[in-house]
């Protein structure tokens, strides 16, 4: 990517199989790394407070570009499977490091937030994620100097 994007990205959207739940969604697209942070507000909770979930740091593995590293900067045990997981697959899909905060709630999802339920929440995260990441998505074997192999 030559430039990053000056304004953080900003939406939300509908959790999944959850009827009044928003996920609050931050982007921010630098030269060197990608951060998003996101949240769930529920109708009638938007002015109270959220508190901080998971925070975790992923970069991909020129060694092994299948399976990204990732550190765990701060930790919440309800957010952290799920802020790894999508950390990783940010990092894996993009070729870039980067940082993602989450404090995403299932308590307002249908069931409590089943395994359904956070992998579909997921599977929309990274959709989205994606999506706005288009234009600075790498190919897996794109050599460090911005060359394709051949």
């Amino acid at each position: 990517m030559e430039e990053a994007i000056d304004q953080p990205i900003q939406l939300s959207f509908p959790l999944p199989r959850s009827l009044d739940t928003k996920i609050h969604l931050r982007l921010t697209i630098k030269s060197k790394v990608i951060m998003l942070f996101l949240t769930t507000v529920a109708a009638g909770e938007e002015d109270q407070g959220i508190p901080m979930g998971s925070f975790v740091y992923a970069l991909p593995d020129k060694y092994n570009p299948s399976q990204p590293l990732s550190t765990t900067i701060y930790s919440v045990e309800a957010t952290l499977e799920f802020t790894t997981r999508l950390a990783r697959i940010l990092a894996k899909k993009t070729q870039m490091p980067v940082y993602v905060g989450n404090s995403i709630s299932f308590a307002n999802t249908g069931l409590g937030g089943t395994v359904e339920e956070e992998m579909e929440a997921l599977k929309r995260v990274v959709e989205i994620s994606l999506d706005k990441l288009q234009g600075i998505i790498k190919s897996p074997d794109a050599l460090p100097n911005g060359t394709g192999s051949s």
